[in-house]
């Protein structure tokens, strides 16, 4: 039977890691808590001890964790899957990381005979239950067909990029945008609060016109409500993202990215108040009236 080791089961992780045994793979379970990793363990999913042990025997290693440095430890670390994980595993990292980390663990897992697939995603904990996320896919196409049937038990839309950092690139275009639009909106909606605007038409007029992304759709309500229940992406995640996204921009662009630098300097802001908090919190740090 078809072994995946699945490594990192946070918000995004756990919905993910469940779709495997969906599937009906063999599925190996490491994160950092075992806690939240019960649930998974009671469907039939062992736990391992480590990434290494995680991906003994595996024919495909799947990682979901925070940052750079987590994505180091858990493939490279002294107890990373990559000391264990036979030639031709497939190793595919799902992790919203830097380009130029994406770039090194291609190189340092090809060394070791494995196949690397970028691949970082979009979607809600929701999503990511369901198997309806979106894979942002950098590969080489072969290694991508060599991944397929690994895919498409957590995805249901595979967007090819091109080569291995290409779907890192598109992700913190995507994620940088995000920190953009919701910092915006938070701005936005405090003005209008203190300028002692009707928020239930501000709200109508807001989600009714150009304005109206899928980011502000789903924040605005709950900025005006100050309700931020069941976070699905913390300040201190939006600003890494944002924050991986200038440094690329800096690398590829002539200018200074200047509004990029301004979310990122927001979500500093954010991160430091309520680093995991709702992203949406945003507005709290924003509203304070003139003194």
């Amino acid at each position: 039977m078809t072994r995946v080791a699945f490594i990192g089961l946070g918000r995004m992780g756990h919905g993910m890691a469940g779709r495997y045994l969906d599937a009906g793979f063999t599925v190996s379970v490491w994160n950092r808590s075992k806690s939240k990793a019960e649930d998974l363990i009671a469907r039939g999913a062992r736990w391992a001890t480590s990434p290494e042990d995680a991906a003994i025997d595996a024919d495909a290693v799947v990682t979901m964790v925070a940052d750079d440095e987590a994505s180091r430890a858990v493939w490279l670390g002294p107890d990373g899957a990559a000391k264990t994980a036979k030639a031709g595993t497939v190793a595919i990292e799902c992790s919203t990381v830097s380009y130029d980390h994406a770039l090194e663990l291609f190189r340092e897992l090809k060394a070791r005979g494995l196949v690397y697939v970028d691949c970082p995603v979009t979607g809600l904990p929701d999503a990511a239950a369901a198997g309806t996320l979106t894979l942002l896919v950098g590969a080489d196409a072969a290694d991508l067909e060599r991944a397929r049937s690994f895919l498409e038990p957590i995805g249901s839309t595979i967007r090819h990029f091109g080569a291995v950092g290409s779907g890192t690139v598109y992700k913190l275009i995507n994620n940088l945008l995000g920190a953009i639009q919701i910092a915006g909106l938070a701005e936005g909606l405090a003005i209008a609060e203190q300028a002692g605007l009707d928020m239930k038409l501000v709200l109508e007029a807001i989600q009714g016109g150009v304005a109206a992304s899928p980011q502000v759709l789903r924040h605005s309500k709950r900025m005006v409500a100050r309700d931020f229940s069941g976070a699905t992406f913390t300040a201190a995640l939006r600003h890494k993202d944002a924050d991986y996204a200038v440094r690329l921009a800096e690398n590829l662009l002539a200018g200074t990215p200047l509004v990029s630098r301004a979310a990122v300097e927001a979500y500093a802001r954010a991160k430091a108040a309520a680093p995991d908090d709702d992203e949406g919190k945003m507005i709290e740090i924003v509203s304070r009236p003139k003194t």
